[in-house]
């Protein structure tokens, strides 16, 4: 064990261990290229070879994507052209997500004042919220959809209100409260 002295009241100098320098090779700037190309692996020297490997290819038919929303649900909505009027939603039949018919008409409404019902196919994914609010969510979606791909759309949905989100969301709890503005139950004696 190394024995400590003191040399002033601040630092402690230790007897017995030298410390540990390290060691860097200096390269004249001449000799800079040799070294770094030792160094260098071979991937580096042929970044053509990594560039082909990254390579994308487009995909086909990708569809028109839009997005809805409707208090806490984001409903995520491709469209794609040439369709049947098949509708998918999170991987399952549109009539089985959507068991009731209320529901189902807020979700073709669109395309029922468009009059394209059979034209195309949608593929659904939905998060979050309940079942009526992921409807509203995918009407503003299908109808985002419908003028991305026809313009002329756009007046036949605008007086109807289905390309305006509905911002309305619960509002929050207030300290002191049973619920937003619900009060406790006063109680006179």
């Amino acid at each position: 064990m190394p024995i400590k002295t003191k040399t002033t009241p601040k630092k402690e100098k230790v007897i017995g261990e030298k410390p540990k320098k390290k060691v860097i090779k200096k390269v004249a700037a001449s000799h800079k290229k040799e070294a770094i190309q030792e160094v260098i692996p071979e991937i580096i020297k042929e970044p053509v070879k990594i560039h082909k490997a990254i390579e994308h290819k487009p995909v086909k038919d990708a569809g028109i994507w839009s997005t809805g929303k409707r208090k806490t649900a984001i409903a995520r909505i491709q469209l794609f052209k040439n369709g049947n009027g098949e509708i998918t939603v999170n991987n399952k039949k549109f009539k089985d997500y959507f068991p009731y018919f209320e529901l189902q008409n807020i979700v073709l409404s669109p395309l029922c004042l468009t009059n394209q019902e059979k034209s195309f196919n949608f593929r659904i994914m939905i998060k979050g919220g309940g079942f009526k609010s992921q409807a509203e969510a995918v009407r503003l979606g299908i109808s985002q959809a419908l003028v991305a791909l026809d313009p002329e759309c756009r007046k036949t949905l605008k007086t109807v209100k289905f390309l305006t989100r509905d911002s309305r969301v619960k509002e929050r709890k207030k300290p002191g409260l049973k619920r937003a503005r619900r009060a406790p139950q006063w109680n006179k004696r």
